[in-house]
């Protein structure tokens, strides 16, 4: 991974992490992920406003952009779910690790990535970090959190791998962004639709906190854009894995929240962030 990829990807960690934590501050974080995306696609509009040249140069590049947004969208209120019923650093670990453990195998598998030793080290810290924050088996909502955030995973795990092959199709990285999104929130809208007494009570949840959605939508566009542009220069398996030191800033941010951080959990975080290192020092 280069230095560029590197520096990429760590920004677009913090501000994944902190676009999450401004969400679970929402009173109803179900309602509140479609004005974040609302404001996201908008933002994502006026990036591609500079786009130069074909957008989606092949049929596949279309295809897997529509994949990616039909992935986000279940993503998106999986995510949200999972924030309603636990805490934002166990939730945020458990998607992030579960996605780590089905990207990198299939990366290797399918796209053709290199193992190497520093690779397999650092890929190996991660899981045991996350896997020893969350040895302790939570009960009722916050298991169901727990659920909802591995439901996450795997949708993370399939975005990410969809936008690898459409980038890999030559898709520009704006038209990629906006339009998996802008076929997200659509779906985000029925579903939350199909849950609320109508239209106007949902209006009503989204805009309960405006400013808070607009920061939010805001930096959930860096968190993307920053991403996608790491995945134009490196693996997918590298790039999801060292974006997964997110986890360390949503424990920091969980914690300025009131959550409790234990021993195990900053252990888990240190070797967190020991796999990053190793598996995204450049080698270029």
């Amino acid at each position: 991974m280069s230095s560029a990829a590197l520096v990429l990807v760590l920004s677009s960690a913090f501000f994944h992490a902190l676009w999450n934590a401004l969400l679970k501050r929402h009173e109803d974080p179900e309602s509140a992920v479609v004005g974040v995306i609302a404001v996201t696609v908008a933002c994502g509009g006026l990036w591609a406003l500079g786009l130069e040249g074909t957008a989606f140069p092949t049929s596949r590049a279309l295809l897997w952009t529509l994949v990616a947004g039909v992935l986000e969208s279940g993503y998106l209120v999986t995510l949200a779910r999972s924030l309603r019923r636990a805490p934002l650093g166990l939730a945020y670990t458990v998607a992030r690790g579960g996605a780590l453990l089905l990207v990198w195998p299939v990366s290797v598998l399918w796209l053709g990535e290199r193992l190497t030793p520093w690779t397999v080290a650092g890929a190996t810290a991660v899981a045991l970090g996350m896997a020893g924050m969350n040895l302790e088996r939570p009960r009722g909502a916050v298991g169901e959190g727990v659920l909802w955030a591995l439901a996450s995973a795997a949708c993370i795990a399939g975005f990410n791998l969809s936008y690898k092959r459409a980038l890999g199709e030559g898709v520009q990285p704006p038209a990629l962004f906006t339009l998996s999104l802008g076929v997200a929130l659509p779906l985000l809208v029925l579903q939350r639709r199909r849950e609320e007494a109508g239209w106007g009570v949902l209006y009503r949840k989204v805009m309960t906190r405006p400013l808070l959605l607009v920061a939010a939508g805001v930096l959930c566009t860096l968190s993307f854009s920053l991403l996608l542009m790491a995945l134009v220069r490196s693996g997918a398996g590298a790039v999801l894995t060292l974006r997964n030191t997110s986890i360390a800033f949503a424990l920091g941010l969980g914690a300025l929240q009131g959550e409790r951080l234990g021993r195990r959990r900053l252990a888990g975080a240190g070797l967190v962030m020991l796999g990053a290192v190793l598996l995204g020092w450049p080698r270029e």
